[in-house]
């Protein structure tokens, strides 16, 4: 049976690689763009563009803006986001692996994604004889109180961060801990960026502790994060220093979901 994928590891199909890479593109950019923008963009000859658009507008995967003379996503494209939401495969293939982290860690583990401001819970893994979290599958929290969602902000373009919590307002409060505005998210993420993880204590629930890991796609922005939470224990010197350990198998775990999700060489 002939080999259909090149030595690199891209497929042999031009054209099937080239209308793929042509939305990846599209998905990325903030609005609708001239053709020539996609072509010195991907380094496909300006006419293969062409053809490329024509087809995927003929199956409603692009629009075409003749005034504006731009090219955006189509209404198939936006059917394939809602087929992806349906089939939930981003939990599908983080629930083996945070069942793997609460037997390697013998504590609680969940999965969650951005969603505004805040984070949504997609998985939850609760390890035996620990106490019920408030990070119950379909719950929301505010992103900034969460490790999930400070280590998704910490790999997130600190453009985008600014324009999600612009001043005071934007920042909720749960137990009276936390970051109260933008200077306080700032040293937090920094810190996050500098260690690799993301820590909460506290914030969520009083007397719980959580490190949280982003886990990136394949263009690497962060599409979700990995978080065990833990019962405080203050009276123990080690407790804090145990953060770095859980960390360390977190971001192992992270690792093997990017590794399922599709990106290569993190």
């Amino acid at each position: 049976m002939p080999d259909d994928h090149a030595t690199d590891g891209r497929p042999q199909v031009p054209a099937a690689d080239q209308t793929l890479r042509i939305l990846s593109f599209l998905a990325r950019q903030r609005g609708p763009v001239p053709a020539r923008t996609i072509a010195t963009g991907l380094g496909i000859p300006r006419s293969s563009v062409y053809h490329l658009l024509a087809a995927l507008q003929h199956h409603q995967f692009v629009v075409h803006l003749p005034e504006e003379r731009r090219w955006g996503l189509g209404i198939a494209a936006f059917e394939l986001a809602g087929g992806y939401a349906r089939q939930e495969p981003l939990a599908r293939l983080g629930r083996p692996v945070l069942a793997d982290l609460v037997d390697r860690t013998h504590e609680s583990a969940h999965l969650a994604v951005m969603h505004g401001r805040d984070v949504l819970y997609i998985v939850e893994e609760r390890a035996a004889r620990r106490p019920a979290l408030v990070t119950d599958v379909g719950v929301r929290l505010p992103a900034h109180l969460t490790a999930t969602g400070r280590a998704m902000l910490a790999a997130l373009p600190r453009e985008q961060v600014r324009a999600l919590f612009p001043d005071a307002a934007a920042f909720a409060d749960r137990t009276g801990r936390g970051p109260q505005g933008p200077a306080e998210l700032r040293e937090l993420l920094r810190r996050a960026r500098s260690r690799g993880f993301a820590t909460e204590d506290g914030e969520v629930t009083l007397g719980m502790r959580s490190i949280g890991v982003a886990v990136r796609d394949h263009a690497g922005w962060p599409a979700a994060a990995i978080a065990i939470t833990w019962p405080a224990d203050d009276e123990n010197p080690e407790d804090h220093a145990r953060a770095a350990e859980l960390a360390s198998t977190a971001a192992a775990a992270a690792a093997e979901l990017e590794r399922r999700i599709g990106r290569a060489g993190r």
